[in-house]
């Protein structure tokens, strides 16, 4: 009789095996994800720097070059080649005296023909006032032969009335008489009213005239004024700078080429990053340091615009009675934004760039950790810390670029 051999159940053995490997699978995974990331690095790659309790002020530095306070441009007002040059750049000229002299053919040419044009239209107008006072003159003439003509057929008149009426004169001669006398009455009236009726007129026509003239005068002298603009001349007196014209080239009307300083006292112009914009503002003190000697600044004026990624700044001396200051000079402005406190700080280093201030990788024995850190503030010397961090401790301040993965560097 056969025997019946009982089948094992191997489901739960190959779930089993299935389960451990799922489990010895996991751990590895998760041992090497939550595993910190170390980095070795030789100590001589780094830069370390201790966490100070000191002494932080909120200010910017920036290079500031000495500008007078007033300067003029000199623009060429008549474009034109430059043909004679009378100075050289940096002297000292006065008010009204040659800087250079500008040549244009053409438009001199056009000068002269618009004079011509004014001074013919004056000499019409001029022969035009005189035909008036020539016409007025006629009548004038015609109005005294016309006066001596009624005069003596009055005095007919008044003779031939006591003829008449004596009866020596005939009617007929009589009736004549009167006519003739009605008629020079007449025509005497008639031209009476005709002469003051053209002398009204004539006056009006010749007090336009008049006015016509004294436009064309005025547009002569202006013509003849314009006609200098071909010679520069200082419009102050002060210093010459940026004056490079060159003998022979061309320059536009209104192009600058040069300016003058008037040396009535020197400002500082600076260019700032854009960064600052919103934290400088007028009235804000600085110092700068001249010959071992700390001198006060102050803003005066903010120009908002920014060009290139930087906007400027005007700065005025508080006090430059003894400064022997000189255009050109640069000096290093400190500008204040906050007076001094003692707080936690730590000395600037690139790792900022990687860290954006968020951590740090903090020393301690021959390892460094990374550690949540909170800056606030910053100047060019120092971050403020807020969080993070305590006087005392050794932080790596050199570039992270490397190490962004990095939980524990092991400095060699």
């Amino acid at each position: 009789m056969d025997t019946v051999v009982a089948r094992k159940n191997r489901k739960k053995t190959y779930l089993l095996l299935a389960l451990t490997t799922f489990l010895l699978v996991g751990y590895f995974v998760y041992a090497a994800v939550t595993k910190k990331q170390a980095f070795d690095i030789d100590k001589n790659e780094i830069t370390i720097k201790t966490v100070e309790n000191n002494y932080f002020e909120d200010f910017i530095i920036f290079q500031a070059k000495v500008e007078p306070v007033n300067s003029m441009l000199l623009n060429v007002i008549e474009g034109g080649a430059i043909k004679e040059i009378f100075i050289e750049n940096g002297d000292f000229v006065q008010q009204g005296q040659p800087l250079a002299r500008l040549y244009n053919p053409n438009t001199e040419l056009n000068y002269v023909t618009q004079e011509t044009s004014i001074i013919e239209q004056i000499n019409n107008l001029n022969k035009a006032k005189l035909d008036l006072r020539n016409q007025e003159l006629n009548l004038m003439k015609d109005l005294i032969a016309i006066d001596h003509d009624y005069a003596d057929a009055k005095t007919l008149y008044d003779l031939n009335e006591k003829l008449y009426k004596e009866e020596i004169l005939s009617k007929n001669e009589w009736e004549k008489t009167q006519e003739n006398f009605r008629f020079q009455k007449e025509r005497k009236n008639i031209i009476q009213e005709s002469v003051k009726k053209e002398k009204a007129a004539n006056r009006i026509q010749i007090a336009q005239m008049n006015q016509s003239q004294a436009i064309m005068q005025k547009s002569l002298s202006l013509l003849r004024e314009n006609k200098k603009n071909f010679l520069v001349t200082a419009p102050v007196s002060g210093r010459i700078s940026s004056f490079e014209p060159v003998l022979g080239k061309n320059y536009a009307a209104g192009e600058s080429i040069g300016k003058i300083d008037v040396m009535k006292g020197y400002k500082l112009i600076a260019d700032i990053d854009e960064f600052y914009l919103e934290k400088i503002a007028v009235a804000q003190k600085g110092e700068i340091d001249y010959k071992n000697q700390i001198v006060k600044v102050e803003i005066t004026k903010v120009i908002p615009e920014v060009k290139s990624g930087r906007f400027q700044v005007e700065l005025t001396f508080i006090d430059a009675k003894n400064l022997d200051l000189r255009q050109g000079l640069s000096f290093t402005v400190r500008l204040l934004f906050s007076e001094k406190i003692k707080t936690t700080v730590l000395s600037k280093g690139a790792f900022y760039q990687e860290t954006a201030g968020e951590w740090i990788f903090v020393v301690s024995g021959n390892k460094a950790l990374r550690r949540k850190i909170k800056t606030g503030r910053e100047n060019p010397l120092y971050f403020e810390i807020l969080n993070g961090l305590k006087p005392g401790e050794q932080v790596i301040t050199s570039n992270y670029k490397n190490y962004s993965n990095v939980e524990v560097i092991n400095i060699q």
